[in-house]
Order: C-alpha cells, then sequence, then structure tokens
C-alpha cells in the first residue's frame, strides 16, 4: 500500500502525542486512555507552534485523549477542525497494558523477545502489529487523496500506530518496521510523495524539516 504515485508532492506528518504519566513511569499505555501532563500540554503547544508554519492542509488525530489534546493545540493555531478516528488508535495489548518494561520483560520474556526479533505477536493478547497497520493505514490514505496538489496532512497518533502506518507506507515487510526506531513524545515523522510512491523525509524529528540537498533526485 504506496499511495498513490502520481506525483503530487503531498505530504503526511506523523506526530506522536505529548508526554503522559505512564510514559514517565514506562508503562505500556496501548489503547488504555491516559491524558496529557502539564509538560505534555506544554510540548504539544510547542510543537504546534512549529508544525502551523508548515501551513497544514487538514488534521486527523486518534480519539484517545493524549492524541486529541496534543492535536487541539495544533487546530487552535490553525483554525483547521480535527477529524478524530478510533482507527489511529495505539495499539490493543491486552493484559500488557498497564504493565512497566520491567514487568512485562519479566512475565512475558519469550513474547517480548520474539516481538523484538520481528515476529508476528500478540502482545498480551492484543493485536498484531499488521492488523495495526490494516486499521490506521487505510484512514491516513483516506485522508491524504483529499488533499490538494502539494498539500499537506497531520496524523496525530501513538508511537506504534505510527511505526507500522509508516511501514506499511513505505512497502516494507512487517519484520523490518521495528528497524525504523520509535518516536519521542510530541516529536514526528514527514512523509513525501515521490514518482514511485511514499518516502521517509523526516524521522522522530523536533523541529521543521529541512530540504535534502544533494539527493538523487
Amino acid at each position: 500500500m504506496n499511495g498513490s504515485s502520481s506525483g503530487r508532492g503531498r505530504k503526511i506528518v506523523l506526530w506522536r502525542h505529548g508526554q503522559t504519566a505512564w510514559n514517565l513511569e514506562r508503562r505500556f499505555q496501548g489503547s488504555t486512555d491516559i491524558e496529557l501532563t502539564g509538560t505534555g500540554v506544554e510540548q504539544a503547544r510547542r510543537a504546534a507552534r512549529l508544525l502551523a508554519s508548515l501551513q497544514p492542509h487538514a488534521i486527523v488525530a486518534s480519539d484517545l485523549r493524549r492524541a486529541a489534546a496534543t492535536a487541539a493545540e495544533l487546530a487552535s493555531v490553525t483554525g483547521l477542525a480535527v477529524a478524530h478516528d478510533a482507527a489511529l488508535r495505539e495499539t490493543y495489548a491486552g493484559a500488557w497494558q498497564g504493565l512497566t518494561h520491567e514487568e512485562i520483560v519479566g512475565q512475558y520474556a519469550e513474547q517480548y523477545t520474539a516481538w523484538k526479533r520481528g515476529e508476528p505477536v500478540r502482545r498480551g493478547g492484543g493485536e498484531l502489529e499488521t492488523e495495526v497497520a490494516d486499521r490506521a493505514a487505510p484512514v491516513v490514505l483516506e485522508h491524504a487523496d483529499k488533499l490538494p496538489d502539494a498539500g499537506t496532512l497531520v496524523v496525530v497518533s501513538h508511537g506504534g500506530t505510527i511505526r507500522t502506518t509508516i511501514g506499511r507506507l513505505l512497502g516494507l515487510e512487517s519484520h523490518h518496521w521495528e528497524g525504523l526506531g520509535g518516536l519521542s513524545n510530541c516529536c514526528w515523522s514527514v512523509l513525501g510523495e515521490g514518482a514511485r510512491g511514499w518516502r521517509l523525509l523526516e524521522h522522530n524529528a523536533g523541529t521543521l524539516p529541512e530540504p535534502v540537498l544533494g539527493d538523487d533526485d
């Protein structure tokens, strides 16, 4: 699923939500609806001021509070409405949700190791990463398809969902998705539309994208 290859020059900014208390405690949030901390709100406000200068045409966000509140900061700066979609929620991870990293490694060592090796694992009895991409990537493409030529879409979501969506849109096999690495709170990745589909232009960025000089095209 690489999207359109018509070379319309569109961009997709995939923006992770701000900090939560569970982030600080290294608890697996998954689909649990945790709100932003005060620091998380400030992170979102700072990032929103930067992202607003890209003059986005549309914003779509997960309906979980941490993502919705992050998106609201960009909406307040740009005047754009936010479309909320449950398909952009973080991976449902069953019994893992609410556990710290140490608890997961201690209680589900074999499952955790297999996941890190890139094997398809239902962490805690929850969703496969490919199932997350199956629900999230089509929503992103649906909104991107509505953009004008050279338009920009901002997608406000969660670290795992963003990683799997990027992997799907780039056409990578699922066992390679972990190689993309994670996003820090309120950082973003940027996909640009090229002649052969979507390209990763920026990953885990916290400053505005710079033009790539001296690339091969």
